[in-house]
């Protein structure tokens, strides 16, 4: 298998089939989709059970226990290493991550170990954000590049390839349970000297549902990567 899309969900029924029908129809030929799943009440898993059931290139992780985010994203990263994905991107089933970036995801990592989808690169953008939001995303992209040593434009961004490589060293030692993972994947990156690169994307409103990551919570995160800084010397 050649690349692999991630994508973790918990209640996104009204947005899944979409995001998958994107990723398979994104450019790339040689493209499957992996949903990991925590046994989302609204039935998302069993969306992608059927839609499995007569596409090859969908494939389902349904998880019933440690349920979160962080969890999710660990196990779904293993899981690609197993299926045998030479590269696996990591994205959100929201459809705020457009999959029509990965071909130039693809492009990109011939010359790096990572790539970031970047709202902040020149060409990309961000949608429109409250004051309080737009003030709580600079501080936590500058306080991220300033704790861990990072000269990425949006380390927040959690619309990412790897080659398999670098999940191979990472994805042992991830702990996170939840969100945090996005900071504590880039920390590893930074920490094993792994090439990242950038790729501009427009950053879009979720299709239909509420946000699970308010401001309040991202700013929670920002003191765990300072922990996680501290904790690692």
């Amino acid at each position: 298998m050649d690349t692999l899309a991630v994508i973790c969900t918990y209640n996104e029924a009204t947005n899944i089939k979409q995001v998958i029908d994107e990723v398979l129809n994104c450019g790339l030929e040689s493209i499957e989709a992996l949903v990991v799943d925590d046994t989302s009440p609204d039935g998302t898993y069993k969306i992608v059970e059927e839609l499995s059931k007569t596409n090859p290139k969908i494939h389902l992780l349904k998880r019933e226990t440690m349920r979160g985010r962080g969890y999710a994203g660990t196990d779904g990263f293993k899981k690609a290493l197993e299926m045998g994905a030479k590269f696996i991107v990591e994205m959100d089933g929201d459809g705020s991550h457009s999959p029509k970036y990965i071909p130039d995801f693809r492009k990109a990592i011939e010359t790096a170990d990572v790539v970031v989808g970047s709202r902040y690169a020149r060409g990309g953008s961000d949608e429109k954000r409250g004051i309080i939001r737009q003030v709580v995303s600079l501080f936590a992209r500058r306080y991220l590049m300033i704790i861990l040593g990072v000269k990425v434009l949006d380390p927040t961004s959690g619309f990412r390839m790897f080659r398999r490589e670098v999940l191979e060293t990472v994805a042992p030692r991830l702990k996170a349970p939840d969100p945090f993972i996005v900071s504590e994947v880039l920390y590893y990156l930074k920490k094993y000297s792994f090439k990242i690169t950038e790729v501009p994307i427009d950053f879009l409103p979720r299709i239909s549902g509420t946000s699970k990551l308010g401001p309040l919570t991202l700013i929670k995160y920002l003191f765990k990567v300072l922990k996680l800084k501290v904790s690692s010397r």
